[in-house]
């Protein structure tokens, strides 16, 4: 299956203006910071460094690898699902860069460039990966790029206005990221498909071979993820709280899992997609609280918990809402982000009010992730005006992210409808051979599956 030659031409004429004006962006204004000259402050630079320098690593491997793989669920798709991933992930994170330098750290005409700015940007960067997992498969490389462009800035503006404002805790991003990109991916894909129910695509099931690389891509998240939570964190007491409650938050999680897996089969057998999806549940929903002094039982109930919401949501919701609203989740994004999400949300409120009765004065640190002062607070003294009063920030952030993103979201769905953006017809979806040269289908062409087909079905849509 051939693209037509001006379809061809749009991603990488796109992508080359992009990159061009972003090195004259960097060439003009962006710059690194002056090397310290006294040792006691070389020492402090180097100590930030190697504070900093293995948890992005680790971030890294989830994100491109461990990211990548669990897309691949899709057997005709894996090709598009790692490439799109990973080019996704450098032009989000290059934008965030641009735009972050822009309104943070522009100082007398230059923006300093640091790990840390680094860092944020790639979390930017996290809420497109997870928001195009909606609409995985039934959209052109160009369509992810619009998504990406207009859901960076817009996490921005969320995000400042959830923690720089509202003075809301999520450093672990349960809200901002995982709750925003959820919504926000939802309404890109109930926008652009509109109300329109189709049956089930017939490259749309995965495979044995595809269910066991998205598992290795599970893997791979689960090992790493307490570095994504637990990198913005105070270094000290808050990181050492924040890992461990994320390892056990996602251990309940595993378990729970299986659990449930095996008590909704009627045989007891275990559903690959609930183990790839509901063993992460637990990372999502503790990132509101990971840093918070609790005991270690409720990150184990909540990682428990989430698991529980994750799977049911795979079995009940998602069919019910694709039935009564015709929304599209190709990736279960509600079931793994949206749902844990709101229940880690709902969860830090309960540990905000049950903490302001502990006469121990329990510690809580935020730190934003746009590198704002960061604000602590002893609950203890507080007492419960002011912690009912952070448990309504929490509620409303919690709205702000689902409702600024729900609206985000359709409105970008709906510029995503444009013709020249070349959505691929249904009966191409889910097919590398549309984006890349297959060598075994190059040899040994199928039947229906010349390049005339395939230009032909997608020149109807373009």
């Amino acid at each position: 299956m051939a693209v037509p030659l001006p379809t061809r031409r749009l991603l990488p004429l796109s992508l080359g203006l992009f990159q061009g004006a972003l090195l004259l962006f960097f060439a003009l204004f962006v710059t690194y910071d002056k090397p310290s000259a006294q040792a006691e402050d070389a020492n402090l630079v180097a100590s930030q460094l190697y504070g900093i320098f293995p948890l992005l690593q680790d971030i890294q491997v989830m994100l491109v690898v461990g990211l990548g793989l669990l897309l691949t669920f899709l057997p005709h798709y894996g090709f598009s699902a790692l490439t799109h991933n990973f080019l996704l992930l450098n032009f989000s994170t290059q934008w965030a860069l641009v735009l972050q330098g822009s309104l943070h750290h522009f100082h007398h005409g230059q923006v300093h460039l640091d790990l840390h700015n680094l860092l944020t940007a790639e979390f930017a960067a996290v809420t497109v990966l997870i928001s195009v997992g909606a609409v995985l498969g039934r959209t052109s490389p160009c369509q992810l790029l619009v998504v990406a462009a207009c859901e960076v800035p817009i996490y921005l503006a969320s995000e400042w206005a959830i923690i720089t404002r509202l003075g809301v805790l999520d450093v672990g991003g349960t809200i901002t990221i995982h709750v925003f990109s959820c919504y926000f991916g939802l309404g890109v894909s109930k926008a652009l498909f509109g109300a329109a129910q189709r049956p089930v695509h017939p490259k749309e099931t995965p495979t044995p071979r595809s269910d066991l690389l998205s598992l290795v891509g599970m893997l791979i998240l689960w090992v790493f993820w307490p570095s994504f939570v637990a990198v913005l964190c105070q270094p000290g007491d808050a990181q050492h709280r924040a890992i461990l409650n994320t390892l056990l938050a996602m251990s309940a999680s595993t378990v729970t899992t299986v659990v449930v897996s095996s008590l909704l089969e009627s045989d007891g057998k275990l559903s690959p997609g609930h183990l790839q999806n509901g063993s992460l549940a637990g990372g999502v929903a503790i990132g509101a609280m990971a840093d918070m002094a609790m005991p270690p039982v409720a990150a184990l109930a909540l990682g428990s918990l989430s698991s529980v919401a994750c799977v049911l949501g795979f079995r009940f919701l998602t069919p019910f809402l694709a039935r009564k609203l015709a929304l599209r989740d190709q990736c279960g994004i509600h079931n793994l982000h949206g749902l844990p999400g709101i229940l880690g949300a709902v969860a830090s409120i309960v540990a905000i009010l049950v903490a302001s009765e502990d006469t121990s004065g329990s510690h809580f640190s935020q730190v934003s992730p746009t590198g704002g002062n960061a604000s602590e607070a002893s609950w203890g003294q507080w007492g419960d005006h002011r912690a009912g009063r952070q448990a309504l920030c929490q509620a409303a952030g919690l709205a702000v992210a689902i409702g600024g993103s729900l609206l985000a979201g359709l409105l970008t769905g709906a510029a995503l409808r444009l013709p020249c953006l070349a959505r691929p017809p249904e009966r191409l979806c889910f097919d590398d051979s549309l984006y890349f040269k297959i060598q075994d289908q190059a040899e040994n062409p199928g039947l229906g599956d010349t390049a005339e087909e395939g230009a032909l079905a997608l020149k109807e849509r373009v």
